[in-house]
């Protein structure tokens, strides 16, 4: 039995004293002195003194194994990122460099405070490999992109099916057709029907772009919300990333079928794909929580970035007062753990023990007015001490084991993948 009692830890209000037994807190009392409690020998006690806990992120939207396009491709917009340079790079990437980039990526989100990802991309059994490995939470998902192949279609929908075999308390798969763009819609019906049946998410991008609406509402006469809403791809358990272009009728939509919304502001920001209507979703009561997106569209993994652009976006189109650091801060911690079905995303009695400790002498925390506004608006990764994820420690006082292996195995794949493109 893993026991941890973190004393004189800063939390909410003041100091405490907090115990984790196997996976969750069990106890959050004001901090006394040592000698008062009746410590067994098992426990690991960590002396936070000059720290504070706060919940651990949850990162709704990524492409883990594109670590190793990282500054590949910048500064171009969205179709000609992927169509000349992107997919091309793809094409030659194998199993074994998406392992090890997807390693790299869990060693930054990891070190950015990131507990869980929520990922789509290629090579699914190596990246629960990595997972394993490193010891944090996903849901893993084949990314399925239509070649009008009957018999590659069914070995996708068998595979998912399978793969359901496979779930674990901290790993699990979804299944994940790339978009309404590059999948048909007989497909994408048969994609959510199997979402259905095997009561998993389905995960796809929706209205990235005013080129996809555009082409929606000419070749179908619907825009891209209402025509996944008439395939019955949109539900509880259907994450969208993305979902800038949304209409009145959209976001009716959206909430009526309770879909999860991913805001991606960086990867947003970065290909010029638009502003996310962050003020007319919360007024509707939209389900939103924050991502990242890939690293060759950000050009991180660093969800408190995502944090601070998506309050800085929504104030520069709404105003000052729009989406403050408790809201968004709410976004990429308690309501993503929600989304996905994880009893985290909160400093509770009872909670899964998921937290980033964070320095409170580091001079991007001083002076501590305000905690939230602090992580949200000034820290940056480097004030973060130690990394909890079910109760058990990634990271201490900034080191996470193997790191230099990861980042070396990681560069030796990407470069020698850039020998192949070329």
């Amino acid at each position: 039995m893993s026991k941890i009692l973190l004393h004189n830890i800063w939390h909410q209000d003041g100091a405490y004293d907090i115990q984790i037994e196997n996976n969750r807190f069990v106890a959050i009392t004001k901090t006394k002195a040592l000698s008062e409690w009746n410590l067994a020998d098992d426990i690991q006690v960590v002396d936070a003194s000059g720290k504070a806990i706060l919940p651990a992120f949850y990162n709704g939207h990524t492409h883990a194994a594109m670590s190793l396009l990282r500054a590949y491709a910048d500064d171009m917009p969205l179709a000609t990122w992927l169509n000349e340079h992107i997919w091309p790079a793809e094409a030659k990437m194998t199993a074994e460099d998406m392992y090890h980039g997807v390693k790299l990526s869990i060693l930054e989100m990891i070190k950015s405070g990131t507990v869980f990802f929520n990922d789509m991309y290629f090579a699914w059994e190596r990246c629960a490999e990595a997972v394993e490995e490193m010891g944090l939470r996903a849901l893993v998902a084949d990314s399925f992109i239509d070649r009008g192949d009957e018999a590659y279609a069914n070995a996708f929908l068998a595979r998912f099916k399978a793969q359901q075999s496979l779930n674990t308390d901290k790993l699990r798969f979804a299944i994940a057709p790339h978009a309404m763009y590059t999948v048909g819609g007989d497909m994408l019906r048969r994609c959510a029907e199997a979402a259905c049946e095997a009561d998993q998410f389905l995960h796809i991008h929706l209205a990235e772009t005013q080129q996809e609406m555009d082409d929606s509402l000419a070749k179908y006469g619907m825009t891209p919300t209402e025509y996944l809403h008439s395939l019955g791809v949109l539900g509880p358990k259907t994450i969208v990333a993305h979902a800038i272009y949304l209409t009145d009728n959209d976001m009716d939509i959206l909430k009526e079928t309770q879909t999860v919304l991913v805001h991606n502001p960086c990867s947003n920001m970065k290909l010029a794909s638009g502003i996310f209507p962050s003020k007319a979703v919360s007024d509707k009561g939209l389900r939103v929580i924050l991502g990242t997106d890939g690293s060759s569209s950000n050009n991180n993994l660093d969800m408190r970035e995502e944090m601070k652009f998506a309050a800085l976006m929504a104030k520069l189109r709404y105003g000052a007062e729009a989406l403050p650091a408790t809201q968004v801060l709410q976004w990429a911690t308690a309501d993503a753990a929600a989304a996905f079905g994880i009893d985290a995303g909160v400093i509770a009695e009872g909670k899964l023990a998921d937290a980033v400790i964070v320095n409170l002498k580091h001079e991007r925390m001083t002076p501590s007015f305000n905690l939230t506004s602090n992580w949200v608006y000034s820290a940056d990764s480097s004030v973060i001490d130690s990394v909890l994820c079910d109760g058990r420690f990634l990271m201490r006082h900034g080191r996470v084991p193997n790191e230099d292996q990861i980042r070396e195995n990681a560069e030796r794949c990407a470069f020698d993948l850039l020998k192949r493109v070329k």
